[in-house]
């Protein structure tokens, strides 16, 4: 059977008034889980506000779920199928997590008939449930962190963008991210994680894409990524030896050669 991507950007080019961020950019998001790795200033964030339509291309092509997306009409119609946790999010202080996650899953028009049951599924999902009542504001970092996990999270979607997720998160609640993102991969949602710690990529992705200058200079299983490291290179494991070769070799201004 065909599997089609989910996401798929062609000949891209975005970026913020006069300046480029990314330019040219092929690149397709299959179903399963995807890394995607790289330094700050390399795209990652622009990219994740492109498929996330808040952001339209200024120049190139944008598909999701195999139609392109060209107006705000159409945008408004892929987003209720988009879970996005941006790097900071936005919230009342004095909201319950129950009530900021009810009011996500409003804003991506979730059936009303739904939302309290899907809200408690995503609260249960991050180990929030016995935290419900309690008011944004008197959150710790970690806590937050996992409170807007649970918002991309509610209904389901069917394509998820995760920026940074882990930031704050405890080893042990990390270990516990990791396999809530691949149960969600095995239910069918479409995975799309940037993360600057490699070793999450390696345990929980299935595709990892490497960034730089706006390009993508690596794509593959972290595997494959893995095999590419010179033992000359800086890491604490044969992936993180991979990736800084990989961007070692990436040379500014070529494109995607490495």
């Amino acid at each position: 059977m065909t599997t089609y991507p989910v996401a798929r950007l062609t000949a891209l080019t975005q970026g913020y008034g006069g300046r480029r961020i990314i330019e040219n950019l092929d690149l397709a998001i299959q179903p399963g889980v995807t890394g995607l790795l790289g330094p700050n200033g390399a795209g990652k964030t622009t990219l994740f506000r492109t498929l996330a339509t808040i952001a339209p291309p200024q120049s190139g092509q944008l598909e999701l779920f195999e139609r392109p997306v060209t107006n705000e009409r159409q945008a408004r119609r892929v987003r209720r199928r988009i879970g996005y946790l941006p790097q900071d999010f936005g919230y009342y202080p004095a909201f319950s997590i129950t009530d900021f996650v009810r009011y996500c899953a409003w804003l991506r028009e979730v059936p009303s008939r739904k939302v309290d049951s899907a809200t408690r599924e995503a609260l249960a999902a991050v180990g929030l449930a016995d935290r419900a009542r309690d008011r944004m504001k008197s959150l710790s970092g970690g806590m937050l962190r996992r409170a807007g996990i649970a918002a991309a999270i509610v209904g389901s979607p069917s394509l998820l963008l995760l920026d940074e997720p882990t930031v704050g998160l405890d080893p042990a609640q990390r270990l516990d991210f990791r396999e809530l993102i691949r149960s969600l991969a095995r239910a069918g949602t479409a995975v799309l994680l940037s993360t600057h710690l490699v070793e999450d990529v390696g345990a929980a992705c299935d595709t990892v894409f490497v960034l730089s200058n706006g390009q993508v200079c690596h794509s593959g299983t972290p595997q494959q990524l893995a095999e590419l490291a010179l033992s000359t290179a800086p890491g604490d494991s044969p992936l993180e030896r991979g990736y800084m070769t990989v961007l070692g070799n990436h040379r500014p201004n070529e494109g995607a050669a490495c």
